[in-house]
């Protein structure tokens, strides 16, 4: 099947309406029935701002870059999209065509 690839790029900290981001994405998603998403923490990355977030040792935990992603249908993402744009959540996105499918026996 065809589909896209979409992913969204924040921090471990942020927070939207009460939640981390990462977890109101997924809740959001779960919501409106896209079947899956997955949330990564990153060891490292930088923004538009050119400021490295890492973490070390004795510093505060809460500035990983954190990537959130789903593959989902052209309607599941166009509506994710517009979700996003009515609760005026600002974020980073990237989208690709994707092929996605299952292998293997279910049983």
């Amino acid at each position: 099947m065809n589909g896209w690839h979409l992913r969204f790029y924040t921090y471990e900290n942020r927070k939207h309406g009460g939640l981390l981001v990462y977890e109101w994405l997924l809740e959001q998603a779960k919501r409106m029935g896209i079947r899956g998403g997955s949330a990564f923490r990153a060891i490292a990355g930088y923004g538009r701002d050119g400021r490295l977030h890492e973490q070390h040792f004795f510093e505060l935990a809460g500035e990983q870059p954190v990537l959130v992603e789903f593959v989902v249908t052209e309607v599941e993402a166009r509506d994710l999209l517009a979700l996003l744009s009515a609760h005026s959540l600002h974020l980073f996105y990237s989208r690709q065509v994707t092929e996605y499918g299952v292998v293997g026996d279910s049983g």
